[in-house]
């Protein structure tokens, strides 16, 4: 990973000593992708896969993936270093830290693709008020996120949080696939995805603007957990949702 010019890695302990990286914030556009394009991000973006496929897509667009798991991540990042691909780079860090490496309205958009639903701690998941708050302080003003997910679990907290904080939404559905709605997301399947498809789980989508507001609410609602994770990331149950 260290051998790749569009990867940056950054862990808590080197920002406790300071790094060159933080220095980026609010410079991506000049210092790394030469351009004024918009910048998106992919959270969680494990093998890199939907990072690399929307730089195909949209050659207009700078994109960075974001985990914390080099492993994963090097697969994507090799892909782009391979194609010579000049609009994708990739982050290696905690999400939280993430105000650390970006500045204020530097972000246009964010994609939310297959993450874990963090069941037990609201606080883990990345649609929370926690994260919320975390992604304001990177994001332009109503700046537009995407959610992917073959959870309910995860949909239906991410539905509440949306009404509870009165953020406009501009796409819903419980079955992304049902019909030709939603091309943008509609355009990538990543391997996790094909894999929920194929063993009859639907995919849920959301889209919302994240107007910058204070005092945001957490979602005060019961919600069926998915049982079919309990199980670990390979295992489907039968039960279609």
């Amino acid at each position: 990973m260290r051998t790749f010019s569009n990867v940056f890695q950054c862990g808590m302990q080197q920002l406790e000593v300071g790094s060159e990286i933080t220095e980026m914030a609010g410079h991506w556009r000049e210092m790394y992708f030469r351009n004024d394009h918009p910048i998106v991000l992919e959270l969680g973006c494990g093998r890199g896969e939907y990072t690399v496929g929307l730089g195909q897509l949209y050659p207009d667009v700078n994109f960075i993936g974001v985990d914390i798991k080099g492993a994963r991540m090097w697969a994507g990042a090799k892909q782009a270093e391979l194609a010579g691909m000049k609009n994708v780079a990739f982050l290696r860090t905690n999400i939280e830290m993430l105000p650390r490496f970006f500045g204020n309205e530097e972000v246009d958009e964010i994609w939310i693709t297959f993450c874990d639903p963090q069941m037990k701690k609201a606080t883990k998941r990345l649609t929370s008020s926690y994260f919320m708050e975390r992604y304001q302080q990177l994001m332009k003003p109503n700046g537009v996120i995407h959610l992917k997910t073959d959870s309910l679990f995860l949909y239906t907290y991410t539905r509440e949080m949306i009404r509870v904080n009165e953020y406009e939404k501009i796409a819903d559905t419980d079955d992304l696939y049902a019909k030709e709605q939603y091309p943008d997301a509609q355009a990538l399947r990543t391997h996790y995805e094909q894999q929920w498809l194929e063993r009859g789980l639907t995919i849920k989508y959301l889209k919302w603007k994240l107007a910058h507001k204070q005092n945001l609410l957490e979602p005060e609602i019961d919600i069926e957990k998915d049982t079919y994770r309990s199980y670990g990331r390979n295992y489907v149950s039968t039960t279609n949702h």
